[in-house]
């Protein structure tokens, strides 16, 4: 009864948009000690500062989600909330994935307003001002977008951008260049809350809550320290969970491909039936039979796999097992925040 109190004057206070509402920062970290240190820094500052301008109320904080990190990260967050008021800490059981620790910091943070972002410093911290102001306009949600890929490799650009017009193509609704640096009102959170998904993919799933919506363009910086806890498997994994979470169409393109395979075998059949009769060119070889059997047999299992792919996901929905664990946290503000 008390948390869901909270939570219904976080959303009264969040809609009285003349007043400067209780921001929460959502940083999900995984072996991020070489970076912890500056970015606390930074955005214990800019809290400060804001408040002293009167963009956020007293009570803003920045909460660090810890996706069961092997190296000192738990333990550098324990030591910045003991001294810092500001800052708080959730600590998962176990490492459950970018996604599912941002999620548990949504589910879990107190505040009116909650702005997610890395702790890696790339995203524009100076972005923040704009995306309150933009809330105090009347937006629910407002979206981080990239205005350009200046510092990313030829090879991450071409991928991202080729991927973000493939689920465009396939009837996604996403934003271009948009990943999950993004602030939702307190209303937003909570309708996100009945959304049930195994397989998340946020940054196409928050736009299916419909809320009114802005954008705010920025510059996104080189990673300040330490090593990409995306590598190249964990990207394509992400590529795909958001094309078979979001669309059904590879299961259509099977249909489409089985219809094509099936008029190139009919005509392959009658070109050898024509060589047969009408000439005398006909080898008793093998390829007029090898080759289509091969086609055939590869184009079924690659229509096997992606049916699998789907089963798979309706199986492990239908287990209904948690999505996050967590196992401790630390700081002030957590003693108002719902912990499972």
């Amino acid at each position: 009864m008390e948390l869901h109190s909270q939570r219904t004057l976080d959303i009264q206070a969040a809609n009285n948009l003349s007043a400067a509402p209780i921001v929460s920062l959502v940083l999900p970290c995984y072996n991020e000690e070489e970076v912890l240190p500056e970015t606390t820094s930074r955005l214990t500052a800019l809290l400060a500062q804001w408040q002293a301008a009167g963009l956020v109320a007293p009570g803003s904080a920045i909460y660090y989600i810890d996706d069961g990190s092997r190296d000192r990260t738990w333990r550098m967050i324990t030591e910045y909330a003991a001294t810092s008021a500001s800052v708080c800490g959730v600590k998962l059981s176990r490492n459950r994935g970018h996604q599912n620790a941002l999620l548990c910091g949504l589910m879990t943070v107190p505040g009116q307003v909650l702005i997610s972002l890395d702790a890696d410093l790339q995203d524009d911290l100076e972005a923040i001002p704009r995306m309150v102001e933009k809330f105090r306009e009347g937006n629910e949600i407002v979206l981080g977008v990239r205005s350009a890929r200046v510092t990313d490799s030829f090879l991450k650009r071409f991928t991202a951008q080729g991927y973000y017009k493939l689920l465009a193509a396939l009837g996604v609704e996403i934003v271009y260049d948009h990943a999950d640096y993004r602030l939702m009102s307190r209303r937003a959170i909570e309708t996100l809350r009945e959304y049930k998904e195994s397989h998340l993919f946020l940054r196409g799933l928050i736009l299916q809550l419909g809320y009114q919506t802005a954008v705010v363009e920025f510059e996104r910086a080189s990673r300040f320290a330490g090593d990409s806890k995306y590598p190249v498997s964990k990207m394509l994994g992400l590529a795909w969970q958001g094309i078979t979470s979001f669309t059904a169409y590879p299961l259509r393109l099977i249909t489409g491909v089985g219809a094509l395979v099936s008029v190139g075998s009919l005509s392959l059949a009658t070109w050898a039936l024509f060589v047969r009769i009408f000439t005398e060119q006909a080898l008793p070889g093998w390829a007029s039979v090898v080759i289509p059997m091969y086609f055939l047999g590869g184009v079924q299992l690659l229509s096997l796999g992606i049916i699998g792919e789907y089963l798979a996901k309706v199986y492990e929905a239908s287990k209904q097992r948690p999505r996050f664990h967590v196992d401790r946290t630390c700081g002030e503000n957590m003693q108002h925040a719902e912990v499972r």
